[in-house]
C-alpha cells in the first residue's frame, strides 16, 4: 500500500518520511512560525515595547487569548489550508496537540470548564462537510480533559465570509449572527468557556460568539486558535 499510495505531506505535498506521525512533515511544522515573546499576559500577543495594541480587540469579559502560529508567515496558512479547504482532517490532531503545549493563566487552567467550537452555518457546514473548529476543539479536549459543548452556540443567521471584508465590515457582518439555545443555558451559568477556532484575524467573529455566551450567563470567556493573522507593524520574529 505504501509503494502505490505513499503519504504525502498535506502542507508542501513531499513524501512523509518513514516513522514521522500524521500527515504534516516534520519539517513543515516546523516552519509554522510561532508568535515571539514577550508576549502580553492577557491576549498573548507580541509586545511593542512595554504597550499592546491587540488588547482592545478583546471585550471585557474575555480573560485571555491565545494562539499557536501566525498566519501568512511561514507555514501556519498552508496547514490550516490543508484541514478547511482540502478536507485533510488528520491535521487537526497535530495543530490541536501545539494548542494544547500553549502556556495558560494560571486562572484559567484552573476555572475551564469546557470547549466551545465556533460553529457553521448550515450551509457552510453542508459544502464543506464537516467543522473544523469542532474537529480540532474535540482533539484538543482529549489533552485537557475537558468536555466539548457543540451545542452550547449556534450559527442563526448567515454572513458574507470574513476573509472578503474589512475590519469595519467584519464586526457588523456578524453581529447578531450567533446565539446560545435555550437547553444550554443552564450549564453555561458561571462557566469559564474557551472558545476554539481554526485562525482570528480582527476577533469579529470570536467577539460575536463570546458577547452571545456572555449574555446567556457564561461567567469567562477565553480565546484558543492555531492561527493568527499579524496586522500592519506586528513583529514576527523574535
Amino acid at each position: 500500500m505504501d509503494l502505490l499510495l505513499p503519504l504525502c505531506c498535506a502542507s508542501c505535498a513531499r513524501l512523509l518520511a518513514a516513522g514521522e506521525r500524521g500527515i504534516v512533515c516534520g519539517h513543515c511544522w516546523t516552519l509554522a512560525r510561532q508568535l515571539p515573546h514577550p508576549r502580553c499576559e492577557r491576549c498573548g500577543h507580541p509586545l511593542d515595547g512595554y504597550s499592546c495594541r491587540w488588547c482592545s480587540l478583546l471585550p471585557a469579559f474575555v480573560r485571555c487569548a491565545r494562539s499557536y502560529c501566525w498566519i501568512g508567515a511561514g507555514t501556519g496558512k498552508e496547514i490550516v489550508h490543508a484541514l478547511k479547504y482540502e478536507g485533510w482532517t488528520r491535521v487537526a490532531e497535530g495543530m490541536a496537540d501545539r494548542m494544547s503545549r500553549i502556556s495558560l493563566p494560571d486562572d484559567v487552567a484552573r476555572e475551564r470548564t469546557a470547549l466551545v467550537p465556533v460553529p457553521l452555518s448550515r450551509s457552510r457546514r453542508r459544502e464543506r462537510g464537516f467543522n473544523q473548529s469542532e474537529i480540532i476543539a474535540a482533539h484538543l479536549a482529549i489533552r485537557w480533559r475537558i468536555p466539548v459543548w457543540d451545542d452550547a452556540l449556534a450559527r442563526v443567521a448567515s454572513s458574507r465570509s470574513q476573509t472578503e471584508l474589512t475590519p469595519g465590515e467584519r464586526l457588523s457582518n456578524v453581529a447578531g449572527a450567533f446565539a446560545v439555545p435555550v437547553e444550554a443555558l443552564a450549564k453555561l451559568r458561571g462557566a469559564h468557556v474557551i472558545l476554539i477556532d481554526d485562525v482570528i484575524t480582527t476577533g469579529a467573529t470570536l467577539r460575536a460568539c463570546a458577547n452571545a455566551l456572555f449574555a446567556s450567563g457564561s461567567r469567562t470567556i477565553s480565546y484558543m486558535t492555531f492561527g493568527r493573522a499579524p496586522a500592519s507593524g506586528d513583529r514576527l520574529i523574535p
